[in-house]
Order: structure tokens, then sequence, then C-alpha cells
């Protein structure tokens, strides 16, 4: 897949819910009721996997244990390592761009999470 995502054709579309942190991570949440933030907590989750505070499971692992597979990156780094100006490429297919603003809606679900678990125990949720 390295080859493809390098070139900027196959890629996956980042969630809604993260499309949504982004644009407000720090937005009050719809009617602020107890039931309503926690459905977006539980949306976040979805994606994310298990939040800090959460312990992962073997079915649900956690967005950086999914990020950490010492094989994986092994072998993606083998085939990175074989392709000739990768940086150029992917500089200049938009797959550097599309990385960065897949990095950056993780941060911002990421953020977006840890404000309404902030809002959501300020309200004694």
């Amino acid at each position: 897949m390295t080859p493809l995502s390098d070139l900027n054709l196959v890629h996956a579309a980042i969630p809604e819910a993260l499309v949504l942190a982004q644009k407000a991570p720090y937005a009050a949440p719809g009617d602020m009721s107890c039931t309503d933030i926690a459905a977006e907590i539980k949306a976040l989750d979805a994606v994310l996997g298990a939040d800090l505070d959460a312990p992962a499971t073997d079915a649900r692992p956690s967005l950086i244990e999914r990020g950490s597979s010492v094989a994986t990156d092994a072998a993606q780094k083998a085939v990175e390592g074989a392709i000739p100006f990768r940086g150029w490429i992917r500089k200049l297919s938009g797959a550097e761009r599309y990385s960065k603003q897949v990095i950056a809606a993780i941060t911002a679900g990421t953020a977006r999470r840890a404000f309404l678990k902030g809002v959501s125990h300020a309200r004694a949720c």
C-alpha cells in the first residue's frame, strides 16, 4: 500500500467526527446535556480508540498502540527505503499534505475528547 499512498492514489477518508472536531475543538457541545456530551465522546472513542484513561483491549487497541506495531513499522520502512526520491514523490503527489491533514484531524479529535471529558466532569455527569 505504501507506493500507492505515496502517489496519493489510495487513502482513507478522514472520519466526520474528526472533521467536526477540527473545525471547533473547544466549542460547547449541543445543549450541554450529559447525554449529548457522552454521545460525542463515544463517537470520538469509536474513531480514535481507547483513551489514556480507559484500558485498551485486544478488540479495541488505542490509537497509540495501533500506530506502533513493530512488525508493521519494520516492513513499511523497508518498502519506503526502496522507493527513490520518496520525499519528493510524496510532496508532488499531495500525499505529504494529506498525511499532515490526518495528523491534524487526530490531534483535534484527541483535544476535543479531552475537552468534552473535562466539561462532563465539571457538570458532574
